[in-house]
């Protein structure tokens, strides 16, 4: 779609600064952009960039210089951005008309300029709204609602009764409205608790590629307007999440757990999560990075962050250090409660210990390889002077220390 720079510094709230009847017919990065495409600068060390790129038109934030350009002033010039993307770029359709393969139930309730891709299913009593497009292959489950304006692409399932709002976009693979996992342990077997709820999701909700969202068990699953779930996401029943809340991919929320609004999830980084509550009134975001936290309860405008699962080999190293450092600790006690004799230390231990450490170390940093040769008692009595490479020699050596104290 075309846009005078005029039209796109009204569009999007900015400040027009050069020539208003420049055409604007898409955007790019500075590198690959056209004379006709648009394109930003967040800060005035990438002002260079678009100097030298080849596009007219360009926002910028406030204090950045850009010469020989409309430059259209924001606060804020990547949102401003992605507002211009929203107006100049057109979406490629994932279907277009009704599909000579496509199944739609005698009973399902088609809107306007509706499109169903090849082989798609509509159930009985399916609502599709109007200018909704429905890729190849989907499954829509008897009684789902659907409104104006979706984008549903290929492979993806509405169980039964699944209501969807305006505007929303679901990618390849999701599927929503399957059963929870729920489960009741009794008379030795597991029984399967009721899932008689829906899942609801609110307008302009966007989710990404395989993705799973779980019907309610008694009550129901709720997605809030404008949240954005990435891909691979898991959502389990009975789920709250308010409104504009983004979660990056790989996270799974726990059913019955309740996710307020303007909250951000670090991708891969929440498996399980009790009560997340959302914006509080003082405006502030909720960020939350923590893996495996349970039971917790976030109060608005609070950021909790953490370091990724580490390597099991990266962990028993951890946990050896913190075990040293115990026996470190135990060591000198027994020395404070003995103030009235010396303690002898075996210096042999200490000093096949620190080669250990060194070779150790040295051999893993250069191979990425742990030794697990061992060193025989006789060497170990002999006080030779070898290259000490045995895990086993950490036991030996806090055997000899502990005989010392």
């Amino acid at each position: 779609m075309t846009k005078t720079a005029g039209e796109l510094a009204a569009a999007i709230g900015a400040k027009l600064e050069g020539d208003r009847n420049i055409e604007v017919r898409g955007v790019a990065a500075p590198e690959r952009a056209g004379a006709h495409d648009l394109i930003y600068v967040e800060a005035a060390k990438h002002a260079g960039r678009a100097a030298a790129s080849a596009a007219a038109c360009v926002i910028a934030g406030d204090g950045v210089a850009i010469s020989g350009k409309t430059v259209l002033r924001h606060a804020q010039p990547k949102v401003a951005f992605a507002k211009a993307a929203a107006l100049l770029v057109e979406r490629g359709p994932i279907a277009a008309g009704i599909h000579a393969t496509a199944i739609v139930a005698p009973l399902a309730r088609i809107g306007s300029n509706v499109s169903i891709g090849p082989y798609a299913v509509i159930g009985e009593d399916a609502h599709i709204g109007n200018g909704t497009q429905i890729g190849a292959h989907c499954v829509i489950g008897a009684g789902c609602w659907i409104g104006e304006s979706c984008r549903i692409h290929p492979r993806v399932t509405l169980y039964a009764s699944a209501r969807i709002g305006s505007r929303v976009e679901i990618h390849a693979g999701t599927v929503i409205g399957a059963d929870g996992f729920g489960y009741v342990y009794g008379d030795g077997r597991y029984w399967k608790f009721p899932q008689l709820g829906i899942v609801e999701i609110a307008d302009d909700v966007e989710i990404g590629a395989n993705a799973t969202i779980d019907r309610g068990s008694l009550d129901d699953t709720r997605v809030g307007e404008g949240v954005k779930l990435d891909n691979l996401v898991h959502v389990g029943h009975n789920v709250q999440i308010g409104a504009h809340t983004v979660i990056a991919a790989q996270t799974g929320i726990s059913g019955s757990s309740s996710v307020g609004q303007h909250v951000v999830i670090g991708g891969q980084e929440m498996p399980v999560c009790a009560a997340i509550t959302g914006q509080d009134n003082s405006g502030g975001t909720n960020c939350l990075g923590y893996p495996g936290a349970r039971d917790w309860q976030v109060q608005g405008g609070v950021c909790l962050v953490c370091t990724a699962p580490r390597a099991r080999s990266t962990h028993q190293r951890a946990r050896g250090q913190d075990r040293r450092q115990k026996e470190a600790k135990e060591f000198s006690t027994r020395r404070a409660e003995r103030p009235g004799k010396k303690a002898e230390i075996n210096t042999h231990a200490v000093a096949c210990y620190r080669r250990w450490r060194t070779y150790s170390q040295y051999r893993e940093d250069t191979t990425g390889l742990r030794s697990d040769r061992r060193v025989t008692q006789r060497k170990l009595d002999s006080r030779e002077n070898y290259a000490v490479r045995p895990r086993s020699l950490r036991a030996k050596w806090r055997e000899l220390r502990l005989r010392s104290g």
